[in-house]
Order: C-alpha cells, then structure tokens, then sequence
C-alpha cells in the first residue's frame, strides 16, 4: 500500500494480508470513508501476487463491526440511500464474495448489521465464543442494505433468517455454529491462529484451481441454471493448466506438488 490506511490496520506477512477495521472507539463501524477504504485495500491485495488468503477482523475485543455508522444516515435521501447500497456491495461485499483467493472472517465480537455482512460476504466464518451476531436493521425502521436479506437465508435457511431479520435479535456463537452461519467457534486466543491453520492447509494446495473453486460455487449459488456447466467448462480447462500437470505428476511420484 502506497498510502497509510486510515481506518484499518494492514499487515502482510507469510502470504497472508491482515486486514483489521480500527475504530474501536465506534465499535468499528462501517460508514461510507470505511467502506471506501477498504475497496481500495481489497483491490491492491488482490493484484498483489506474494499475497494468497486474507483474514479479516476488529481491533479491540468487543467488536468484529457492530454495524453501520447510524448517524451518517439520518440526513441520507431515498436516492442517497440506494447509492449507498449500491457502492457498498458492489465495491465491498461483491468483491469480497468474488474475491479470488481466499478470506476468512475472525469475528472477534459484536457482528451485527454490516458488520454481519461484511462477515457473511467472505468465505469462511470463524467466530470467537464470545461473539455475538444480528441483523437489527427492522429496529431502525429498515431492513439490511448490504446483502443481508440475500446472504443469510443461504447460509441458514430461509426460516431462521426470517427470525433473525425479523426479530432484530442476536444469536450467540454456539447457535452461530449450529445455524451454519460460522464454521468454527473457538476462545478467543485461538481465533487468528485457527484462521491462519485454515489458510496454510490452502497454501499447499493449488491457487488457480482454488479460484476456480470459489469462482464456480458463487455461480451455482447466484446464478443456479448456469452452475453445472460452469462446473464442466471450468473442470476441463484446468487439464491446460501448469498446477495440473504439476499435481498428476506430484501424485504419481508420490511427493508433495509444487504449485
């Protein structure tokens, strides 16, 4: 990064880029500087070829993001509202759904809100004990803006993600867990190295084909008619890839690949 975040701390180290939102003062809260920062970060690492996965977190030890900075709303329009929603998911959470390499949420605490769906746009969910998760917008007279009422019922079900909106309530990690909302829960002071032990098991796989990966399963979930054949094309085209000539012969030869 050429300029100094503002609002997040960055740190890359052993392929890994360390993304943490550092407003623990306003349980970092997303607003519209937020979110355009990291769009920025995200469009960096991802051109950035030392890095290969990301985790994603909250300074502090109350808050992964516990929503959206509620007084940037108040003056916002109908029209400055949709823009806001636009931008926010196709700059933010849309990039981070799509993002070729790996990102693992470290939800540290309160996710709730956009914080919530900043966390359900990455890939894996990894949740302290301690965390707890929500979508509350109802209670403001509103309904999620980031692709919350999309994202949860895919994860959770339609019916617990109509509880969960609708109520405004907050679940705990253990329900996070069971729900399928988050992968893992585990103490806090195991959080970053759990997401670190997921990430170097990647790293030792192939990272084309792993973009593959993500890229093929986001169509099935979006666009349903085109994932099988999204899944045959993409199948085949990995037989021109170096990695696959590289893993067959690895596994022939008994040793581990080199990618």
């Amino acid at each position: 990064m050429q300029e100094t975040p503002t609002y997040f701390l960055l740190e890359i180290k052993h392929k890994t880029a360390y993304i943490t939102v550092n407003r623990p003062d306003k349980l970092n809260a997303l607003n519209t500087l937020v979110l355009a920062e990291l769009a920025k970060i995200l469009a960096t690492l991802k051109e950035d070829e030392d890095v290969h996965g990301i985790i994603l977190t909250g300074a502090g030890d109350k808050a992964f993001v516990a929503g959206a900075d509620i007084k940037e709303f108040q003056e916002f329009s109908a029209d400055e509202a949709w823009q806001l929603s636009k931008s926010g998911q196709e700059e933010v959470m849309d990039e981070l759904y799509t993002f070729p390499k790996p990102v693992i949420a470290a939800i540290n605490g309160f996710a709730l809100g956009g914080g919530l769906e900043l966390a359900m746009a990455c890939h894996i969910r990894v949740a302290s004990e301690l965390a707890k998760m929500g979508l509350p917008e109802v209670s403001l007279g509103i309904i999620p803006g980031y692709g919350g009422t999309q994202r949860l019922p895919q994860l959770v079900g339609r019916g617990k993600a109509l509880e969960m909106i609708m109520t405004g309530e907050m679940i705990d990690a253990a329900d996070a867990r069971q729900w399928g909302l988050v992968n893992y829960v585990v103490s806090p002071g195991e959080l970053i190295s759990t997401c670190e032990k997921l990430l170097e098991k990647m790293y030792q796989r192939s990272q084309t084909a792993i973009a593959e990966a993500i890229r093929v399963v986001n169509i099935g979930l979006m666009e349903p008619e085109k994932g099988y054949e999204e899944e045959m094309d993409a199948f085949a085209a990995a037989f021109d890839t170096p990695d696959f000539k590289e893993g067959v012969t690895a596994f022939l030869e008994k040793r581990k690949p080199n990618f």
